[in-house]
């Protein structure tokens, strides 16, 4: 990792609390964070439990940061990319939910000081997102079996990984097939599915690596269309790597899309559940952000 920064820097952090609970472990480390580096201005804002996107705009546009880092889970991340998308002030993320997707993609620290440290000795990267029915997708957005898992997990109390779990397995033996019709690069595709994934990144918060083509700085968005759930293709995905069975699963490469259901079906983005859908569009949003990655500030 770089050394000491000696440019001065104004960051901006963004903390999503959560429950409105403060994380004694992340309240430490920013605490420390600002104690160890009285040479760069560091300030907070702290999100409420309705979060107003005004106030943040507004924020940010009063106090001019060069870094602005979101401080939370995924949702969080996308809230903290929207106010940033086009702009030349990149998104830092300190994970703090329950997957952190985003913050894996990027290969982001878990540990919250070498997330902060980050801020200062990583170096901004460009990345393409993609808009996906007016909502903005930095990470993956599907419709189906996961969209489904996602419904049931925001119900569950549990959180974490075994919530996850336990909602996979009351979604399994009850989800069914939808039939589908794609306009993809200029022709059309129908196929029955159990899901489809918009997939601007490679993997689930979960490390089940969903998209095992996707780069985030290639101006291309993968569509994986999953037609069965079965063992064999979730250890596939979970263990990355292996190619797919093209009789379960497909992949295809665009910058946009459009798909239609023959009936109603569960839709996520992000980890956020967006209710039920019979049709999406999908489209490419090239160099749209800037992200703080590991590396060498230069």
């Amino acid at each position: 990792m770089a050394g000491t920064v000696t440019t001065k820097r104004k960051i901006l952090l963004v903390v999503n609390r959560g429950s409105g609970q403060p994380d004694p472990a992340i309240e430490e480390a920013i605490a420390d964070f600002i104690k160890q580096n009285p040479a760069h201005s560091i300030g907070q804002l702290i999100l409420k439990d309705k979060t107003d996107c005004a106030l943040i705009r507004r924020h940010i546009r009063q106090s001019q940061p060069d870094v602005v880092a979101a401080v939370g889970g995924d949702g969080t991340v996308k809230l903290v990319a929207e106010m940033l998308v086009g702009t030349a002030v990149p998104l830092g993320i300190v994970p703090a939910g329950s997957a952190n997707g985003m913050a894996k993609e990027l290969l982001v620290p878990s540990r919250p000081d070498e997330a902060l440290r980050l801020l200062l000795e990583g170096t901004p990267q460009r990345i393409h997102l993609t808009r996906v029915n007016d909502e903005l997708c930095i990470h993956l957005s599907d419709i189906g079996f996961n969209a489904s898992v996602v419904r049931a997990f925001d119900a569950f109390p549990q959180r974490g990984m075994w919530g996850y779990v336990k909602a996979a397995w009351k979604v399994l033996w009850r989800h069914s097939k939808m039939k589908t019709v794609f306009s993809i690069n200029n022709r059309t595709v129908e196929s029955e599915a159990v899901m489809v994934v918009i997939a601007n990144a490679t993997s689930y918060g979960t490390g089940v690596r969903i998209n095992p083509e996707g780069r985030l700085d290639d101006d291309l968005f993968e569509v994986v269309i999953v037609k069965k759930i079965s063992l064999t293709e979730i250890l596939k995905m979970r263990l990355g790597g292996l190619p797919f069975d093209p009789a379960k699963t497909e992949l295809y490469q665009t910058r946009s899309l459009l798909i239609r259901s023959s009936r109603k079906v569960h839709f996520q983005v992000d980890g956020e559940y967006c209710g039920k859908v019979n049709e999406v569009r999908a489209t490419l949003l090239p160099d749209a952000l800037y992200v703080i990655v590991p590396g060498t500030p230069s």
